[in-house]
């Protein structure tokens, strides 16, 4: 048995489990939740990354991936999804757009719609650009193709 503190106390197993969602939970965080071209008008996917299925745990993570080499959605999200899964993670992708980005004018445009995994939630896209991209003005619209 191993004492974690003075309340709990672990089996072997037990302790190997928490050690295993710890070091998960950090390769979690230390995933980039926004990852786009620096400049021009490109597609974009909003990716849910979480746990494998047979582990109970309900940690996950929304990122954004967008560029220009994209000529399909899908072409980003397998990229994306490639170099998750060797980390141990699931993806799904939940929708797409397209993001257009003016760096002279700090200015990021998320609208859109993918064809093949339907309209990202540009909400939820704008919000967590916004935090990688603080002293941008981040809009959003679902007009637009």
């Amino acid at each position: 048995m191993f004492k974690i503190s003075l309340s709990t106390t672990f089996s072997a197993p037990k302790l190997q489990q928490f050690r295993l969602f710890s070091v998960m939970e950090e390769i979690l965080k230390s995933i980039p939740t926004v990852l786009i071209d620096s400049e021009g008008v490109f597609k974009y996917v909003l990716i849910k990354v979480h746990r494998k299925e047979e582990v109970v745990d309900e940690r996950e993570k929304l990122i954004v991936r967008g560029f220009k080499w994209g000529a399909f959605h899908a072409d980003i999200y397998e990229e994306t999804q490639e170099k998750i899964e060797k980390l141990g993670f699931e993806t799904e992708c939940v929708g797409g757009g397209r993001i257009e980005h003016n760096p002279a004018e700090k200015k990021l445009k998320v609208y859109g719609y993918s064809q093949g995994y339907g309209r990202a939630d540009h909400e939820i896209t704008t919000n967590l650009i916004k935090k990688d991209y603080p002293d941008y003005n981040v809009s959003w619209t679902n007009d637009g193709y």
